[in-house]
């Protein structure tokens, strides 16, 4: 505003220059309102819907013995690469009558062993949990989505997901699964996003944010939302014209952070006003700033 102001003193020296008298100065700044305008851009824009939702594993198995016993060796500890059906532990049947033979306790799926849960010596029933694998290579996460988004949802749609390990990555997932189903109590569907995985980054557990995209907006005619005023479908903006405020009708569409789509009442480099509107009406003769340029 360093500019608007020197613009004014200007104005000011430049009547007093002209043999303006104070009173005569006073009224000149009133009718002068500095303001800080926005050019009307072209961008794409996405609507999406935003959801915070945990990672899993795309297939996961807890691991059970087959036999009580005890514990008396174990093959695998967290993080150990696992093929389907190899030995993760080995158990000592310890059964009367029985000759002595270890009983394996082998992975249902390939993966990464997770978490192990037992120790050697520890005794087990066939209810013990002995150890977690997790297959990695691709992950899910699984949401709730209200029943008025329900026909926007379908199977390929793009997510796009975030984790705090890594702020500055995106990953792209898609939708896989959509339950058929309302939930009464939620008026929710559950869905399903896939995630291709295939560097490990992202770990079962993960806490992570999703923007769904409902729809895609291309080249598109759009605004700050700092200069809109009113509600629809009585929205406004004050446009530049000749140093003059004139209020103009909008029709405004979808959002993406900051940036309104404005269907209608806007054309490609209109200066609309993002600061000072509050004292503007029809008319009001104006210094203005740029913000985009």
């Amino acid at each position: 505003m360093v500019r608007i102001k020197r613009i004014i003193i200007t104005v000011f020296i430049l009547l007093v220059a002209s043999g303006c008298q104070k009173e005569e100065i006073k009224q000149a700044a009133k009718t002068i309102i500095p303001v800080k305008v926005f050019k009307v851009e072209f961008k794409d824009l996405e609507e999406t819907i935003d959801y915070i939702g945990n990672i899993r594993a795309q297939e996961e198995a807890v691991i059970y013995p087959k036999v009580n016993g005890k514990i008396i060796e174990k093959i695998k500890e967290d993080g150990s690469i696992v093929n389907k059906g190899d030995v993760v532990a080995y158990i000592d049947r310890d059964e009367v009558g029985f000759k002595f033979e270890k009983a394996p306790v082998e992975s249902p799926l390939s993966g990464i062993i997770g978490r192990v849960y037992v120790d050697i010596g520890e005794n087990v029933t066939i209810q013990t949990p002995i150890a977690l694998v997790v297959d990695m290579r691709r992950v899910k996460i699984q949401l709730d989505i209200p029943e008025k988004y329900y026909s926007k949802i379908a199977l390929g749609q793009t997510a796009k997901v975030k984790v705090d390990a890594y702020p500055d990555e995106e990953f792209t997932g898609l939708v896989t699964k959509i339950s058929p189903v309302v939930d009464l109590s939620t008026r929710a569907s559950p869905i399903e996003i896939a995630i291709d995985n295939p560097e490990s980054k992202l770990c079962s557990g993960m806490f992570s944010k999703v923007s769904l995209i409902l729809a895609e907006h291309k080249n598109v005619a759009v605004i700050l939302k700092e200069a809109i005023m009113g509600k629809e479908p009585n929205s406004y903006v004050y446009v530049i014209e000749n140093q003059k405020a004139v209020l103009r009708n909008i029709t405004v569409g979808i959002r993406q952070g900051s940036y309104y789509e404005i269907r209608d009442g806007l054309r490609q480099g209109d200066l609309v006003v993002i600061m000072g509107q509050q004292k503007l009406y029809d008319g009001a003769q104006v210094i203005a700033e740029g913000d985009n340029g």
